[in-house]
Formats: structure tokens, C-alpha cells, sequence
């Protein structure tokens, strides 16, 4: 065994470890610092034991304490649903139109239902409920399907156009693309132009009226004002779901629109789906 050189300067024995001419002392580690990691390896042990800790194939080991975050959460909301319970309960029987809008049930329709909108409907409809491109503004009064709170929730629960709830809400334009002409198309589309814009061609847009006459007004009405029973949008009001601007329009008219919303009552509650479109209805587009 090779005996330990000890530094002349220190007096300590070093560890024979140099680098660049500089050698390791062997100072022993601080009595405090010592103490505290074996205090913390006792305590991590005890841990280990009083609570779950170790991974197994199929979960992990509950503990001596049979402590669970997930029983704590779980409680935490059965407590907060029983402290709810008789809000839930007028919710779900009050005629939506009819909840005083300075009571109690009205605050608490449109607080939970605020957070219903932000965890479900946000992702498409936009945070502040403005929408995006094929995804309707819900703060203006442009409603394809009705805007009261009846038609409202009967829109969230039964969805768009899908093809998991039988009572969602239909419609489908056709594609016009192979039914009509270019000049056809083109004209039609100057039409529409001219029903809510100043600036048109009034020769194209005649000839277009014709078409529109024979080939649009059964869905959106002789005038273009629309038809909320066939969901299908007002051409009037310069609102527009995908783009007002001619290209755009000339690329609905060939190839149509199908916008599909989820049907909500196949995933959250009765009480959710009541409580979002109070909150929906009362952004301030809601009739």
C-alpha cells in the first residue's frame, strides 16, 4: 500500500489526484453537512415507506399512509359538486329563457359555463369567442341556427353536421362546380357581391340573379336574407364565415362548405352544456 503524500503548506493528506501541477486535498467533509445527508437519506427511506414511491408493473406502491393524489382531487370535487348540487339542480330544470339574468343561477350558469367554453369550445371559436376563419364569431348577431339560448344549446349538444348524434344540425350545399357553367359561376358570384357591397358589375350581377333565382334562393330565400331552418348564412350582411371577397366566394360556390361541430352532449354533462350556452348567449351576440 503506497503511503499518502501529505501537503507541506496544509499539513493534510492529499488524495493523489493532480492536475496541471495541482494537488487534491483530502479535507474530510463538514460534521453539519455530514449529519444533514444522512437526516435526508433517513428521511427519503421513511418517505419511501409512508408513501407511494416505488414503480411496479402495473402501478406503484400505495404506501403505509395509503395516501393518493388522485383520492385527494377526487374529493376535492365531490365536494365542490355537493356544495353546487342544488345550483345543478335549478340549472337543469330552469327553462334556459327564463333565468334571471341578475340571480344567482345566471352567475353561476355563466361562470362554470366560462370555463366550459375556454377547456372545450376555445380551441376553434377563439379565446374571446371572435372566432377564425370557418369557425363563427359568436359575439355578433349572425346566427346560421338561431341565436336564443334554446338554439344555442341545441347547437352544442347536438353538433354540426356529424355523424354521431342523429339530431345534429344538417345542411349541405352542393358543389356547383360540375352542376353550373364558369360564366355561370362568375356571374352568381357578382350577384352576391352586389347584396351587400356598392362596388359590382350590374351587368354580371343581373345575369347572375337568374342563376341565383333558379339555383340559390331555395336555401338562402329570394332576397338572400337566409334560412336559419336550413342553417344556411345571410348574404346581406357582409358577415362572412369563410371570406366576402369574390375569389373566395367563386371557391364556395364550386366546391360548397361542410363545417362540422362536435356534438357536446355526447361528452359533457346536462349542466354543462346548459351552462356554456348561457355563457355563449350572453357574449352579446345573443338574441
Amino acid at each position: 500500500m503506497t503511503d499518502k503524500k501529505v501537503d507541506e503548506e496544509t499539513g493534510v493528506e492529499t488524495t493523489g489526484h493532480t492536475w496541471d501541477g495541482i494537488e487534491e486535498l483530502n479535507n474530510p467533509l463538514p460534521r453539519w453537512w455530514l449529519w444533514t445527508l444522512y437526516a435526508t437519506i433517513i428521511w427519503a427511506i421513511g418517505y419511501t415507506i409512508a408513501y407511494p414511491a416505488w414503480p411496479m408493473l402495473k402501478g406503484a406502491t400505495t404506501g403505509f399512509l395509503g395516501y393518493s393524489t388522485r383520492a385527494e382531487v377526487s374529493e376535492d370535487i365531490a365536494n365542490h359538486n355537493a356544495k353546487n348540487s342544488a345550483l345543478v339542480a335549478e340549472l337543469n330544470a330552469a327553462k334556459l329563457s327564463e333565468i334571471d339574468p341578475n340571480g344567482d343561477l345566471h352567475r353561476y350558469a355563466v361562470a362554470r359555463g366560462g370555463s366550459v367554453f375556454r377547456a372545450q369550445c376555445s380551441q376553434c371559436h377563439g379565446s374571446g369567442a371572435a372566432g377564425a376563419k370557418g369557425y363563427p364569431n359568436l359575439l355578433d348577431d349572425d346566427w346560421l341556427w338561431g341565436g336564443s339560448m334554446d338554439a344555442i344549446s341545441a347547437s352544442v349538444k347536438h353538433g354540426i353536421r356529424n355523424e354521431t348524434d342523429d339530431d345534429a344540425r344538417y345542411s349541405e350545399m352542393p358543389a356547383y362546380d360540375e352542376l353550373l357553367e364558369d360564366d355561370q359561376i362568375k356571374a352568381v358570384v357578382e350577384y352576391v357581391v352586389s347584396l351587400s357591397s356598392a362596388e359590382f358589375d350590374q351587368t354580371l350581377a343581373d345575369s347572375g340573379s337568374v342563376v341565383f333565382a333558379e339555383q340559390c334562393s331555395a336555401c338562402h330565400g329570394e332576397t338572400g336574407l337566409g334560412d336559419r331552418e336550413q342553417g344556411a348564412p345571410n348574404l346581406k350582411d357582409a358577415i362572412w364565415l369563410y371570406g366576402g371577397d369574390r375569389e373566395t366566394l367563386e371557391d364556395t360556390v364550386r366546391n360548397a362548405r361542410f363545417g362540422v361541430m362536435p356534438a357536446w352532449g355526447q361528452r359533457l354533462s346536462d349542466e354543462d352544456v346548459r351552462a356554456v350556452s348561457v355563457y355563449v348567449h350572453g357574449l352579446g351576440g345573443g338574441e
